[in-house]
């Protein structure tokens, strides 16, 4: 079994809680997915399958989108729904130009730093437990885009939102910062992943529809590199890339690009640089018989 499941998760689950429900049905195959959500978000988690998991760590720089809603007035500690109040600020009249604004503002490449109540870890140790334990380190800021930011829907004191964003960007720091640039505290009420990559939540079965016995829509490993630059190898050019000798093809930008076989089968993933292709990830012939099976 190789390929990428679409799955919408549900609130309340963490995204390993969801590989591990679906282990009784996709038995000991090994399975990645492209980014975590936060348990209480929903949406959009893909799954890679197989040998799709050889490749799912060069699609974590992929675009996503997000449906959310901010609540205004009370900050928390998460900065989300999750947890503790910490302050309370009173929420300004607010008109649609001066959320406009404000969107325009936090709109393309900024810094941000992430959240203590996160994955990332300090000398071994996630943050989030020390987090949890009343500690807070200094973060560095990483550099992040925002492709696109709608602040709608103004219903005191929510805020309805719409990001297109990239790897790495954490929502709930979003909103806070979104707060702050109002006037008020903020924090993260609701969250939902609506995109990743070329992926839409449209596509995705929830887990009730899996554990009722729909078919896996499972798509294929081509689909993965679907938007990446691809070449086709004749015989001579595979031999030499199986055989772990660098390719020398003219053409190419540099970056990633996908690899085909002069039949349209997929390789695999490699990375062009000026000199050639170097850092092939090449599939299986099993895992190229599965594509064709899918």
């Amino acid at each position: 079994m190789t390929g990428v499941l679409l799955v919408d998760k549900p609130e309340g689950m963490t995204s390993a809680g969801v590989i591990r429900a679906l282990k009784p049905r996709l038995g000991r195959i090994k399975v990645g997915h492209l980014g975590t959500l936060d348990p209480f978000a929903s949406g959009l988690l893909p799954l890679c399958l197989g040998e799709a998991t050889k490749v799912a760590r060069y699609l974590l720089v992929e675009h996503k989108a997000y449906e959310g809603t901010i609540r205004l007035g009370t900050a928390t500690d998460t900065l989300d729904r999750t947890g503790t109040p910490i302050d309370t600020a009173p929420v300004p009249a607010l008109a649609q130009a001066t959320l406009d604004a404000v969107a325009a503002h936090f709109t393309g490449r900024q810094e941000q730093v992430p959240p203590m109540y996160s994955a990332l870890k300090r000398d071994g140790v996630p943050l989030y437990k020390l987090a949890r334990k009343g500690e807070s380190v200094e973060r560095a800021s990483r550099p992040v885009a925002i492709r696109s930011l709608e602040l709608l829907g103004f219903a005191p004191p929510l805020v309805e939102l719409r990001v297109r964003c990239s790897k790495g960007t954490y929502i709930r720091t979003l909103a806070e910062d979104i707060g702050a640039a109002l006037g008020t505290g903020a924090h993260l009420a609701a969250l939902r992943r609506t995109a990743c990559g070329g992926f839409r939540v449209e596509q995705a079965l929830t887990l009730d529809e899996l554990a009722g016995g729909v078919r896996e829509p499972l798509l294929p490993l081509a689909s993965l590199l679907a938007g990446f630059p691809a070449t086709r190898l004749d015989a001579a050019a595979e031999a030499r890339l199986r055989n772990g000798q660098p390719l020398k093809i003219s053409g190419l930008q540099e970056g990633l690009c996908a690899l085909y076989r002069a039949d349209g089968a997929l390789i695999g993933l490699a990375r062009a640089h000026a000199e050639g292709i170097v850092k092939a990830v090449r599939l299986t012939q099993a895992a190229e018989k599965a594509r064709k099976n899918l």
